[in-house]
This record gives structure tokens, sequence and C-alpha cells, in this order.
């Protein structure tokens, strides 16, 4: 099954991009927004950038006793797992894709705790054929830096994610969720958990 990271909706108010044209081609007062057509053709030539966020919620002590996974319904009709995922923009820092991405998933209230200088604890590649990673996407390769964050607010997922459910580590490291999970994405939540020393 191909990851199928969705792209930002233009029509967003809150994303503050023009909306597509008619015609396809994109809006001269935002050069770094991309047409469909521009964005399929970009897609062919080029890796694109992403950032991933799997959420976790912490105790007093700073210790993981959660991981959040999404559910999401895929364009044929199919409920899938992922985690918080999308492209950097043009111009964009990394920061700000993330605290972008993991608002547009979790809600403005999940209030995510991002640290000074945010590091990713894996790259992930993602090709468009299989079994040349752990990761797949059919639409394209996309290189994917991913992050650990902590969130502390009230989780209420929109845009195309259905809900958001939390998992005890040993849950999260199962083979039945990661059969669930989209794209390769259960090694990934594997890595993470097992990047914060949770399992052996």
């Amino acid at each position: 099954m191909a990851v199928r990271t969705p792209d930002p909706d233009p029509s967003d108010s809150g994303d503050e991009l023009p909306e597509f044209g008619s015609d396809g081609v994109s809006d001269a007062s935002n050069p770094g927004w991309l047409s469909e057509f521009e964005l399929a053709e970009a897609r062919r030539r080029l890796p694109m950038l992403y950032v991933e966020a799997v959420p976790v919620r912490t105790d007093g002590s700073g210790q993981v006793t959660d991981i959040g996974i999404l559910l999401r319904a895929t364009p044929l009709g199919e409920m899938k797992r992922t985690i918080v995922s999308g492209r950097v923009r043009f111009g964009e820092t990394v920061r700000d894709a993330l605290f972008r991405h993991l608002e547009n998933d979790l809600g403005p209230m999940a209030f995510p705790l991002l640290p000074a200088s945010p590091a990713p604890f894996t790259v992930a590649e993602y090709f468009p054929l299989p079994g040349v990673s752990a990761f797949h996407d059919d639409r394209q390769h996309a290189v994917s830096l991913a992050f650990i964050v902590p969130v502390t607010g009230t989780c209420e997922p929109r845009q195309d994610a259905l809900e958001v459910t939390w998992f005890s580590p040993e849950e999260v490291v199962s083979d039945a969720l990661a059969a669930e999970m989209e794209g390769g994405r259960g090694a990934l939540v594997r890595q993470a958990v097992a990047h914060l020393g949770l399992i052996r």
C-alpha cells in the first residue's frame, strides 16, 4: 500500500494559500505554490522533502506513556493508520513545517512542544518502487525528516484525519498495528520507540 501523505488544501483559510486556478496554473502571488500539473512534474523529477511527527504523551518525569496514531481514509475508501506528515514548502523552515502539520492534523489545541533546535530521530526515504527501502509511496521519491514530538493539549484531528488513538509503547509496536499502517510507517514508529529506549 502506498503512503498517502496528504497535500495541503489550498482553500483552507488557515493555510493562507491561493486557490488553484481553473486552468491549473500556479498563482503568481505565491510562486512557491505549485499547480497540480507542476507538482506532478516535480514529483517525476525531484525528491520531495517531508516532515513526519510521532506525537507522544509523557508523565511528570518526562517518560513517554502513550504514542498517538492517526486514522485516515484513503482515496479508495480504505481505513489506514498513519502519523503526522506533510511537505515542506519553499521558503519554509523545517520547524515551521513541523508545527503547521501538527496543528493541521491534531488541531490547534494539541500544544506540541518543539525543542529549541529540532533534530530528527531518523531520515526515511520513500520510493515509488516497492522493495528499495522499507518505505513506499507510488507517487514519488520523498525524503522525510522524522521527529518525536510531545503534545500537552487536546487532540482533535481535522482535515482528512478522522481520529487519533493513543497506544502504549508495547501496543504500538505490535505486528497487527504495523499491518494497518500505510507506506511502511509501522517500521518508522518502531524506530521511534526504539530511539526512546522503550523496547529492546
